[in-house]
């Protein structure tokens, strides 16, 4: 094989394997694209998709109980030093459909009562602010739905 044949040959090959990886490249591309697009129609608010997020019932009731078992004063009666409050402009966001100040300090929920609780909808939690129990979609971080006076801020 002369050197030239041996060029052309590997010359042939690589072109062959371009092509090939051309060809992947642009399938992994449309893919991430198609991917993309998913992810982006997903995301798409509960409120855009006129679907309406609130705590249930059942979640109501078991989250009042796990604060008036815990012998919790409710937030509306608490009266003295100790007690934090939000901001009158922070607070009064605090709402359905507002979304959550950037910064504030946001709690879990305390564990006894997560374990109490089915799942939160997919894409969203319960935090607590301020003796406020909140329904945020985690993506967005706008508010869906707000338990009031149940706990100690």
């Amino acid at each position: 094989m002369t050197a030239v044949t041996a060029g052309q040959i590997l010359l042939t090959y690589l072109e062959d394997r371009s092509s090939e990886v051309t060809n992947m490249f642009n399938r992994i591309s449309a893919t991430l694209s198609l991917f993309a697009l998913l992810l982006v129609a997903q995301a798409a608010t509960a409120a855009e998709a006129g679907i309406q997020i609130t705590f249930s019932d059942r979640e109501i009731s078991v989250i009042r109980a796990y604060y008036s078992e815990q012998h919790v004063q409710p937030v509306a009666k608490a009266k003295g030093k100790g007690q934090k409050s939000l901001p009158p402009g922070i607070a009064k966001n605090l709402q359905r459909g507002k979304s959550l100040p950037p910064g504030i300090a946001t709690q879990v929920l305390p564990t006894g009562l997560v374990d109490l609780l089915p799942p939160p909808p997919r894409g969203y939690e319960r935090i607590e602010i301020a003796g406020k129990v909140l329904l945020v979609e985690i993506a967005t971080q706008v508010i869906h739905d707000v338990l009031e006076e149940l706990i100690l801020g």
